[in-house]
C-alpha cells in the first residue's frame, strides 16, 4: 500500500511517499481509508518535537474515515461499515488498523472528508468544554485560533450548547469562517482583550480556548471575568507561555490544562462515551466540519507546510482516490 513516511526529523518537505505492507487484523478493526486528517501534532512529528515520537520511519497520521475491510468479532463493527477512528499512528496510509475503541460509526450525513476531520478535534474540543472546562449555557467563550481545525469544533460546540462565542482570528477570511461556524462576533487578534471587554461591556468572558499560545497568553488571563477558566489546549506559535500566579489570584481566575491523549489513555472506555455524546451533533449538522483544503495522499509534505505555515482556513484533509 501507498504511505507517508517520516524518516528524518529535517520537517515537513522532507517526508517520503512509500511503499510498504498492509497491517494485519489480529484484534484490530482493518479500515480501507478513504481521507486522513492532518493534525498539527504531524508537523511536529516531522520535526522530532512531539512527545510521541516513534522510532523512524514511521507512517504518521492519527485520525481517518474510510470503510470497514475486517473487524474482529464482538467488536460492533462489520465489513463494510462506514466509519472515522483515531489509530493515533499510521492513518496516512491507504489502510489503517485501530483497536475498536478507537473506531466510531460514521453518520451518514458526513461525507468521508468531513469523517476524517472529527476525531482529534471534535473529541479534543468535547474534553476541553464539557469535561475540563465545565461549559455552561449561557457562558461567553472565547476562542483563538478560530480559522483552524480545533477553533471551528470549539466554537461549533458552544455554539450547539447556547453560548457566545467570541472568536480571535488572524485574517478576514478566517473571522468570516468562524462566523459561519457560528460565532457571535469574529475579530483582530490585535487589541482581542481590550476588544473582548467591550463586546462583554466590561465583565470579560467565562471561559478562553487556546490552542495558540505565544504572547496572547497573558491578556487572554486578562481577558477573563470573574472565576473565568483559560484552557490550554496546545502551542501553535512555538512558545510555551509562562504565568504569573498573581493573575490567577485576581479574579479568581484557572488556568486549565487539557491533555486530552493522557486522559483517555487511561481511562478505558472513555473515548466511546464522548462519541455517544458528540454523534447527535453531528448527526444533526450542529457539529458540521468545516473543511478547508484538500490534497492528494502523495501531496502531504504541501499539506504539513501549509499547517506549519499557519495558512490553513478549516481543515486539512488528505485524500486517497478511492
Amino acid at each position: 500500500m501507498r504511505a507517508i513516511h517520516i524518516s528524518s526529523h529535517d520537517g515537513p518537505e522532507a517526508i517520503e511517499v512509500v511503499d510498504i505492507p498492509e497491517p494485519e487484523g489480529g484484534d484490530a478493526v482493518v479500515i480501507d481509508v478513504h481521507a486522513s486528517g492532518v493534525t498539527f501534532p504531524e508537523v511536529l512529528q516531522s520535526r522530532g518535537k512531539y512527545q510521541i515520537s516513534p522510532p523512524m520511519p514511521f507512517v504518521p497520521g492519527s485520525e481517518v474515515a474510510g470503510v470497514v475491510r475486517s473487524a474482529p468479532a464482538g467488536s460492533g463493527f462489520a465489513a463494510g461499515d462506514r466509519v472515522c477512528a483515531f489509530p493515533g499512528l499510521g492513518g496516512f496510509a491507504e489502510v489503517v488498523a485501530a483497536d475498536p475503541s478507537c473506531v466510531f460509526p460514521l453518520p451518514d450525513s458526513l461525507s468521508f472528508v468531513q469523517g476524517a476531520s472529527v476525531p482529534m478535534n471534535v473529541l479534543t474540543v468535547h474534553f476541553a468544554l464539557a469535561h475540563r472546562g465545565r461549559m455552561q449555557p449561557g457562558e461567553t467563550v472565547l476562542v483563538h485560533g478560530a480559522g483552524g481545525g480545533i477553533g471551528i469544533a470549539a466554537t461549533q460546540f458552544a455554539a450547539a450548547h447556547g453560548n457566545r462565542v467570541i472568536a480571535v482570528a488572524s485574517t478576514e477570511e478566517k473571522r468570516e469562517l468562524a462566523l459561519r461556524a457560528g460565532a457571535s462576533d469574529a475579530i483582530s487578534p490585535e487589541g482581542f482583550k481590550d476588544t473582548a471587554k467591550e463586546l462583554t461591556d466590561g465583565r470579560g468572558v467565562d471561559l478562553v480556548v487556546d490552542p495558540v499560545g505565544g504572547d496572547r497568553f497573558t491578556d487572554s488571563l486578562r481577558a477573563l471575568g470573574q472565576e473565568g477558566r483559560i484552557l490550554v489546549i496546545g502551542f501553535t506559535a512555538g512558545e510555551i507561555p509562562t504565568v504569573k500566579v498573581n493573575r490567577l489570584l485576581l479574579g479568581n481566575k484557572s488556568a486549565v490544562g487539557v491533555g486530552w491523549g493522557e486522559y483517555w489513555m487511561s481511562n478505558p472506555g472513555y473515548l466511546q462515551k464522548q462519541w455517544a455524546e458528540v454523534e447527535p451533533l453531528l448527526a444533526a449538522g450542529k457539529l458540521d466540519p468545516l473543511v478547508g483544503a484538500e490534497f492528494p495522499l502523495e501531496r502531504a509534505a504541501e499539506a504539513l507546510q501549509l499547517m506549519d505555515g499557519r495558512g490553513a482556513v478549516g481543515k486539512i484533509v488528505l485524500t486517497h482516490g478511492r
